[in-house]
């Protein structure tokens, strides 16, 4: 009696299913598109600022209904210009760049409620998204009709006897944090909007750290005369004055909506083939 009572305990999940979840059927692919963004020593405040188009791929394995793997690779552009500032200090500091990024980035889902494809009951949910990424940049300035790298120049005198700091490096570590909503659209679809900000370690994305100017004699004289021209775009022609914050780290955003497949169907169970 005790063999079969186990028999039948075994047994009803698979006929009360009628499938399995398999890990093809688990995952998701799928493609993001949206804008990117920036926060930082050239933009503080405002959201949505010089918003670029931006995209890229979405993988998504759903661990239960309230949890998924999440995987990403996105392409953004940012960038900032002192021309579009309020204030007549950051103005007169004449600074400008934008940025390319290409970001990797893994981490999880935490969905508000269960979520299921294909479900009529739990077919809708807001979610927490946490990742840890990589991601490349490379901030450049218009000069004289063209787009100059900025980072190899040593604008705040990196790599030259003005200061201790090396030049910084265009690959650096993020930690994208996000809240979205994702609707099931059928059994093999979903659709998400999403928001993520992106936290980062370095105050170079914009190239701008430095509380003031470096002597602009003393960097032509080390890095040279675009690197001079580029660390010192002041209108006033002033020596000295302020560049950028070096207590606070730069901010990236991408935002967008993601359309996701399913992978694979659910496995059939036995008993009902």
């Amino acid at each position: 009696m005790f063999r079969g009572l186990l028999f039948i305990l075994l047994i009803v999940p698979y006929l009360s299913n009628g499938q399995q979840q398999n890990f093809r059927s688990k995952s998701e692919l799928g493609v993001m598109l949206g804008g990117s963004f920036y926060n930082g020593d050239l933009n503080q405040f405002r959201l949505f600022y010089n918003t670029h188009a931006a995209g890229g791929l979405v993988y998504r394995y759903n661990i239960h209904s309230r949890l998924s793997f999440r995987a990403n690779v996105l392409y953004g552009t940012v960038s900032a210009s002192d021309a579009d500032a309020k204030l007549a200090l950051l103005v007169n500091r004449n600074l400008s760049f934008q940025s390319n990024i290409y970001e990797v980035a893994a981490g999880v889902e935490f969905s508000y409620f269960p979520f299921k494809l294909g479900s009529d009951k739990y077919k809708g949910t807001a979610y927490l998204l946490a990742e840890l990424g990589i991601f490349h940049m490379n901030p450049k300035a218009m000069y004289e009709g063209s787009l100059v790298e900025l980072q190899p120049l040593g604008t705040e005198g990196q790599g030259s006897s003005l200061s201790s700091k090396r030049n910084y490096s265009l690959t650096q570590l993020s930690m994208p944090i996000g809240v979205g909503c994702k609707l099931s659209l059928g059994k093999r679809a979903s659709l998400s909007i999403e928001y993520g900000i992106r936290k980062t370690f370095t105050d170079y994305l914009d190239d701008v750290k430095e509380n003031t100017f470096v002597d602009r004699g003393a960097i032509e004289q080390e890095n040279g005369a675009i690197a001079a021209a580029l660390s010192n775009r002041n209108i006033n022609n002033e020596a000295y004055g302020k560049r950028g914050n070096t207590a606070t780290k730069d901010w990236y955003t991408f935002f967008g909506a993601m359309l996701t497949f399913r992978l694979g169907k659910p496995n059939v169970c036995p008993m009902n083939m």
